[in-house]
């Protein structure tokens, strides 16, 4: 997304925001955005009504309820906040234009393959938008689904997919373990016929919690060593009732922003073993936590005072350290005595941001070669994807555009922790993963504005 710092931008679209205050307080996060999405989309599989729970009011959910509304499926709010009901009952095909124009810049249509082959015999998918955070090819998605026996035919608008003679279970093996091609096999995996085993699959919490979503439907999946999973395809599903792993890309921003401010953020919901790679790190650099083991659980962040240490990280499918959670830290490191690495080996092209820190005061450098870890795929590819911080740098305010959403929320916590009033263009782009962030950025005591 780009936006000219000429005036053009909308004003509901930026962000005034005074920074220089610490964060103190508790804000709550609820279901894991890249859980939840996917949730509503396995509702398409069963014969009756699901009901999801502690659903954030995000614009990825807007996007895939309407998605679902368009194909026949009722969604309704339930008597709890944040409870939506998901009735497939009168699923049907939907107009291609309307696809098109409700999707957006979404990547989750493709998710729609599998269970509408299953549904409907036929399924389109609209071009993909999606964060520009490298090229993201479906390319893993087409070929599996070519597996499990689905024609694709390629459009100027978008794919359209068939399965004349249904479809039946597959070897397949990813050649990256893949979050959403691992996710793609799974809900078209439990209708197949015949038996699935994926080979070198993503195994991330939100994975996990898709299976026993998919299990509570009467699906059969068994998750081996190795990155193994094997899928029992059955005739039928029906409903499920869940409530879903609490947000940890969300959590870890909290505590990024608690560490770069000097501040003391309690994030309610938050749960530790989703989190032990970031906590470690975390502590390594010198932020304090602490565990509420009460019911409602949470997790305490603080800077306890003192100077942060430098460190090199890598990023990692789980159980390493998370491509979501380096940019929010990058801004803390900037605050670090010494020289920090950060070598992401997930997207390409995921450290763009940086030069907008640069501006604001960082000595953030990029860099083509693998640096403070194992070469990986990039390492050969003339893609900027390790960087060298140098700290402790004086944070001033700039006026900043947000390229996507995570490097959104690390403007956002660059801007708080720099001294004097920034302009945040293109917030909006927030709203997408964070849940009502204004609003907790005022619980928190931070002076912003639109």
């Amino acid at each position: 997304m780009e936006v000219a710092l000429t005036g053009t931008a909308p004003l509901a679209d930026v962000l005034t925001v005074h920074g220089g205050t610490p964060l103190h307080g508790s804000i709550r996060v609820r279901g894991a955005k890249n859980l939840v999405s996917k949730a509503m989309v396995a509702a398409l599989l069963g014969d009756g009504p699901s009901t999801l729970y502690d659903v954030p009011n995000i614009r990825d959910v807007e996007v895939v309820r309407g998605l679902l509304e368009l194909h026949g499926v009722r969604v309704t709010d339930g008597a709890a906040d944040g409870e939506l009901v998901l009735d497939p009952g009168n699923a049907e095909s939907a107009n291609v234009d309307q696809i098109n124009v409700h999707a957006g810049s979404s990547r989750i249509p493709i998710l729609f393959c599998g269970p509408l082959l299953h549904r409907l015999g036929h399924a389109f998918i609209p071009d993909l938008g999606g964060c520009h955070i490298g090229p993201r090819p479906i390319d893993f998605h087409m070929q599996a689904l070519r597996e499990f026996g689905a024609i694709v035919d390629k459009t100027p608008g978008g794919l359209h997919l068939t399965a004349p003679n249904g479809l039946h279970g597959t070897k397949f093996k990813l050649p990256y373990p893949s979050v959403g091609a691992t996710e793609q096999v799974l809900l078209t995996a439990v209708r197949a016929e015949g038996v699935t085993e994926l080979r070198n699959a993503a195994v991330e919490p939100e994975i996990i919690d898709l299976i026993c979503v998919l299990q509570k439907m009467g699906a059969i999946i068994k998750v081996h060593t190795d990155r193994v999973i094997e899928v029992e395809g059955v005739p039928r599903l029906g409903g499920y009732t869940h409530r879903p792993i609490p947000d940890r890309i969300e959590a870890a921003s909290w505590a990024a922003a608690a560490l770069a401010t000097g501040g003391d953020v309690s994030v309610r919901g938050a749960r530790q073993a989703d989190m032990m790679t970031f906590l470690n790190v975390y502590r390594s650099v010198g932020g304090a936590f602490a565990i509420d083991d009460s019911s409602e659980g949470g997790i305490r962040f603080w800077h306890p005072g003192g100077e942060l240490r430098a460190t090199a990280l890598e990023t990692d499918v789980h159980p390493g350290f998370m491509t979501d959670w380096q940019q929010p830290l990058v801004v803390a490191l900037t605050q670090a005595r010494g020289l920090s690495i950060v070598h992401e080996t997930v997207y390409e092209q995921r450290l763009g941001y940086t030069e907008a820190l640069n501006k604001m005061g960082a000595t953030i450098q990029v860099y083509r070669e693998c640096l403070g870890g194992t070469p990986c795929r990039f390492g050969r590819r003339n893609f900027r994807h390790s960087a060298v911080i140098a700290g402790p740098s004086k944070l001033h305010a700039a006026d900043l555009v947000i390229p996507d959403l995570r490097a959104g929320f690390s403007h956002l916590i660059a801007a708080l922790a720099a001294e004097g009033t920034s302009r945040v263009y293109g917030v909006n782009l927030i709203n997408r993963g964070y849940e009502d962030f204004e609003s907790k950025l005022s619980a928190l005591g931070a002076h912003v504005e639109r």
